[in-house]
């Protein structure tokens, strides 16, 4: 017979014992294999910050990033990575290392790919500029010398991947022309046929020399609408797509933002952004979902240039707190089998939209990232049911020796508080050591229970009352 599992250890009173009984049940069944975790918490920004006094490597280190994406790096003042940084004399010689100052730059880029933990993170530099909210408008304008602009950025890419002017050998794959030029002025000044002539030039020139890189765009941030439920993508996406295709640009990579308060409609913009690329033909490009977050009530409008302070703070510590970590969770488990290659968190850096406050702390976001790099310990992906799309999700996992499991729950907005966790196929018997840690108002990522009992099939019952996330890691007991 089936065991109860000791999942809090308090007595229960009459009314948890009625809320037992008709908890929502969750189902995993461990000798049913579906797949290998896959490691979708890439991040925007590295891991220096403050002007140098705040540096998140080793947070950043324990959750084992696979991927640092470089934009906005050091906003509101950019002194790393974009172009007017590195090469600040837009009149000097490309061909010449004087020409560039990449001094702070070399800095930033190694202390990103440190945040990778066991094996370095790899980068994906975007070749522009960051976003510029000011009046005045100094440096997101279409470049004057579009062929010049594209030698600038061999320059870098010689720099990086080739040790060129006392550089470095990253191996730097991916390469971005430009952030979001459809987000108009703050992103891109000009018009759509002068971002197409700018990616035209710089593609081509990148390809020509160095055919191995991969070379992607636009990082639009308006892909388009549902309508009645189908896609219905904007024009300067599919005029773009259209253009690469007629013209044979080289797009290796597709990348695309998305920020929203329902974690469903990540997964479903994937499947549509990957339908789009198919049907012009791009069957080979990646997809890159290269920024995305929590954004409470699905309104910019709290964090906009004319809200009031208290609005902008109470935003900002949703997106940070419990409910961001939530939705966090539930979106990475939900884009598991969705038709995406990358995806990058905005941000890992410090302040709004950040995993750390301005002092460098870990808020519960960063810990809802702690929570999914637990699951990848166990990396066997399991059957898991019961998931409610946009409110419940639930995954589990084994190692490869089968020695230990984990189930990772996000209750992002279930109406349900208590929940049943019925166990089937664990791959050994006896007695089971099972802790569990939640991210929730209370809690980042405490250990709240650890129980030894027999087990083979059995119910672990779980109250989390939403937002919250928990990772229950089973092991049999004895020596780890």
């Amino acid at each position: 017979m089936s065991r109860i599992l000791r999942a809090i250890a308090i007595p229960l009173t009459l009314a948890q014992v009625v809320a037992r009984q008709s908890a929502a049940e969750l189902r995993v069944d461990f000798s049913r294999t579906n797949g290998t975790v896959r490691a979708l918490h890439g991040i925007n920004k590295g891991p220096l910050a403050a002007g140098g006094m705040v540096d998140v490597t080793a947070a950043l280190r324990a959750i084992e990033v696979p991927a640092v994406r470089l934009h906005d790096c050091h906003w509101p003042n950019p002194d790393v990575v974009d172009i007017h940084a590195v090469f600040p004399d837009f009149q000097a010689d490309p061909a010449q290392a004087a020409s560039y100052d990449f001094a702070l730059t070399d800095e930033y880029l190694a202390a990103a790919r440190k945040t990778g933990g066991r094996s370095n993170a790899h980068i994906v530099y975007r070749l522009g500029e960051s976003i510029e909210h000011t009046s005045k408008k100094r440096f997101v304008h279409p470049p004057r010398d579009m062929a010049k602009w594209a030698d600038i950025c061999l320059g870098i890419i010689r720099h990086y991947n080739e040790g060129w002017a006392n550089g470095a050998r990253h191996d730097i794959r991916y390469w971005e022309i430009w952030n979001e030029p459809d987000n108009r002025p703050v992103m891109w000044s000009g018009t759509d046929e002068d971002y197409f002539r700018l990616y035209r030039t710089v593609a081509r020139a990148i390809k020509q020399r160095h055919p191995h890189l991969k070379i992607g765009g636009p990082s639009v941030g308006a892909s388009g609408q549902f309508v009645n439920g189908a896609f219905r993508p904007g024009a300067f996406v599919t005029n773009f797509l259209a253009l690469c295709r007629r013209e044979s640009l080289p797009l290796d990579f597709f990348s695309w933002h998305c920020y929203t308060d329902n974690p469903t409609e990540l997964v479903l913009r994937a499947r549509a952004m990957r339908a789009l690329l198919d049907s012009h033909g791009f069957t080979n490009a990646e997809s890159h979902l290269n920024e995305w977050n929590y954004l409470p009530d699905n309104s910019w409008k709290p964090i906009s240039r004319t809200a009031q302070p208290e609005a902008r703070q109470a935003h900002y510590e949703a997106m940070a707190g419990a409910s961001g970590a939530a939705f966090i969770v539930a979106a990475l488990l939900g884009l598991q089998d969705a038709p995406v290659d990358v995806c990058n968190l905005f941000h890992g850096e410090v302040g709004g939209f950040g995993l750390f406050n301005e002092h460098g702390v870990p808020q519960k976001n960063y810990y809802a990232l702690r929570a999914f790099h637990g699951s990848l310990e166990t990396p066997r992906r399991v059957e898991g049911r019961g998931a409610t799309p946009g409110q419940l999700a639930v995954a589990a996992g084994l190692n490869a020796e089968g020695t230990a499991a984990s189930i990772l729950v996000s209750n992002f907005r279930h109406p349900q508080t208590t929940h049943s966790l019925k166990l089937d196929g664990l791959p050994w018997s006896g007695p089971t050591v099972i802790e569990t840690r939640l991210v929730d108002a209370s809690h980042n990522f405490a250990l709240v229970n650890a129980a030894t009992d027999n087990v083979s099939h059995g119910i672990i019952p779980l109250q989390l009352k939403p937002p919250a996330v928990a990772l229950i890691q089973l092991r049999p007991a004895g020596p780890k």
